[in-house]
């Protein structure tokens, strides 16, 4: 006679320990394991909890953090004990300085008791030069990139940026004899019909040296953007290159002309990378020294503002006049003159990392 079937009792299960009155072993799926119900963690601060066990970091890990954080922390010491080297030198002459610093035209430093000098007109004469070099290079800058990303071949696109980039390796008196000796000639007739047509423009006014001379600013700035070409397209060719190729296909797959790719897709993404190079092309020209020496000639008339004017940048006047001087409160009016183009450096530095921030999207 069979036993009845107890349906009540736990030991009535198929599990073989059940039946012999033992505690069911808990199974993967009642563990949570596979199931519904999130599995069993350990308290925080276990042993066996992540927070316990800690993150691993290996020996190399650190020794490269160290040095990575050691190599920025230097470059920002070097920069601040550049700066403040520059401002203990210009201080005994700033106190003794018996002109504006700021707004004088007038730049003696040959009797050291009677310190007359100011940074006006070299300030005027730099910035100019260098934005008229700016605005020459800029759109070049952006065809060339532009044609060797997105028109040109692959086997013309290669040697063309390479020829490109050869001319940085070009020594700066080089251009400067190029544009005193070959290009004033040849770019002279164009400098006496603007001139002569739109001369009444305060930019092409007859100035103090005129455009007969090559030793002005109109051609300081051609020679200026030239040298500038192979930072602005460089930079500008390695951001466009990196445009999402889904992007693009994307619109051509909409019927997008490739002037119209380059609108929607690769300028709005390379955008910030152009502005970047062209603001780095900038603080190159800001800095520029033997092209402009050997080109710019001093005059006795003040600058006007026209671009047939000569005279002399910061870099420029320092390299023509720093090494007469024989004492230190003469050699401080220079060096005064050399901190400001550093904080002007600064000035653009900071005027570019504000507009490249401009155009990243925050999240």
């Amino acid at each position: 006679m069979s036993d009845p079937i107890a349906t009540d009792n736990p030991a009535a299960t198929g599990d073989p320990g059940e039946r012999a009155g033992l505690p069911a072993p808990t199974s993967p799926t009642e563990a949570g394991i596979n199931s519904g119900a999130p599995p069993s963690h350990s308290p925080p601060g276990s042993p066996g909890s992540p927070e316990g066990r800690g993150v691993v970091v290996q020996r190399g890990d650190r020794i490269f953090a160290g040095f990575a954080t050691g190599s920025g922390a230097f470059i920002v010491v070097l920069i601040g004990a550049i700066g403040l080297f520059l401002l203990l030198q210009a201080i005994p002459s700033l106190l003794g300085d018996h002109a504006n610093f700021l707004t004088s035209r007038e730049f003696a430093t040959d009797d050291p008791n009677n310190l007359r000098f100011g940074i006006l007109e070299l300030l005027e004469v730099t910035v100019e030069v260098s934005v008229y070099a700016l605005v020459l290079a800029m759109p070049v800058g952006l065809g060339i990139a532009l044609f060797l990303t997105q028109y040109a071949p692959a086997r013309v696109a290669k040697p063309f940026a390479y020829l490109v980039d050869l001319l940085a390796a070009v020594p700066s008196i080089i251009f400067g004899l190029w544009g005193i000796l070959v290009l004033a000639p040849v770019i002279r007739p164009i400098a006496v019909w603007l001139n002569a047509h739109f001369g009444w423009i305060w930019l092409f006014a007859h100035g103090n040296v005129g455009p007969e001379l090559g030793s002005n600013l109109f051609i300081a700035g051609i020679v200026l953007a030239a040298m500038l070409l192979p930072i602005i397209t460089a930079i500008s060719r390695e951001v466009f290159e990196r445009t999402p190729t889904a992007q693009i296909e994307g619109a051509l797959a909409l019927g997008a002309t490739k002037w119209e790719v380059i609108q929607t897709t690769v300028l709005p993404f390379g955008r910030a990378g152009y502005v970047s190079a062209s603001m780095l092309g900038l603080g190159r020209a800001l800095g520029e020294t033997i092209a402009l020496t050997v080109i710019l000639s001093a005059s006795n008339q003040a600058f006007s503002g026209s671009l047939f004017d000569g005279g002399a940048t910061f870099a420029s006047k320092i390299a023509l006049s720093f090494a007469e001087l024989n004492n230190a409160l003469s050699a401080g009016a220079y060096i005064a003159a050399g901190l400001v183009l550093f904080v002007l450096t600064f000035a653009v530095n900071a005027a570019a990392r504000w507009i490249v921030n401009r155009g990243v999207p925050q999240p």
